[in-house]
């Protein structure tokens, strides 16, 4: 049952890469919804989550904050590794973004959807209830998840088809997740710890790159609506899930 529900995510994932890649001409529109989407994705599943999973305090801060935090600097690290490196050899950092950055932050976009997966199968070993409340969630959200692993490998400069790849690996890791579960069980402050730091690199994508991107050529006000609208398209779906 948990991998036919996966399936859904797998349809809604293709669908949202599917209108990232259709709207071309309002890059700025798409961005800015990209944005919104990750920053509610973030503050209010992700971090809710990950601190009821692994909130164990270290030194007097919840582990998964730590993580959080640790997430964010990482992504910041690599990029600035990245972005000189390719100053090195001649590029400008300013005009040339780093194709790796994309591909990487892709790529946890991608474990994220497996992590989906892993939560419908261990969701309807509770029970049924429990099973369609999260399956929800996972399928509702997914059409941001694809939206975004397409518009996060294009915006670094990768070409079509890589971003094509990305987001069918993307649109096929829910229903991997959903199928490991019939074989192993991942330990909740592992997985709680895991949401922490992948929470941390999305949000530093969303403030850092992808907002800033939006409002650089356009910054109209439609912009600005589009990520509130994104935030408040993932307030509903937590709320109906919840």
């Amino acid at each position: 049952m948990a991998v036919l529900v996966a399936l859904g995510a797998f349809l809604m994932t293709l669908a949202g890469g599917w209108t990232a890649q259709h709207v071309t001409d309002r890059r700025h529109l798409v961005l800015g919804l990209a944005g919104g989407l990750m920053l509610g994705v973030v503050g209010l599943d992700l971090l809710p989550e990950a601190l009821e999973a692994a909130g164990e305090d270290v030194f007097g801060v919840p582990e998964a904050l730590l993580l959080f935090v640790g997430g964010f600097l990482l992504a910041h690290l690599v990029e600035r590794l990245l972005a000189a490196r390719r100053a090195s050899h001649g590029a400008d950092e300013h005009n040339h973004r780093a194709p790796e950055v994309g591909l990487t932050a892709a790529g946890a976009m991608v474990g994220h959807s497996a992590m989906d997966g892993v939560a419908i199968g261990a969701a309807f070993q509770v029970g049924g209830g429990m099973g369609a409340a999260v399956a929800l969630a996972v399928v509702a959200h997914d059409f941001a998840d694809g939206f975004n692993t397409y518009t996060l490998t294009s915006l670094y400069g990768n070409a079509r088809r890589k971003a094509l790849i990305m987001l069918f690996a993307d649109a096929v890791a829910p229903m991997v997740g959903a199928a490991s579960t019939l074989f192993l069980t991942i330990p909740e402050q592992a997985l709680g710890a895991y949401l922490g730091l992948f929470g941390g690199v999305l949000l530093y994508l969303a403030a850092a790159e992808i907002l800033p991107e939006a409002h650089h050529v356009h910054p109209a006000r439609s912009t600005l609506l589009c990520t509130v609208a994104g935030v408040g398209f993932i307030w509903v779906v937590v709320g109906l899930a919840g």
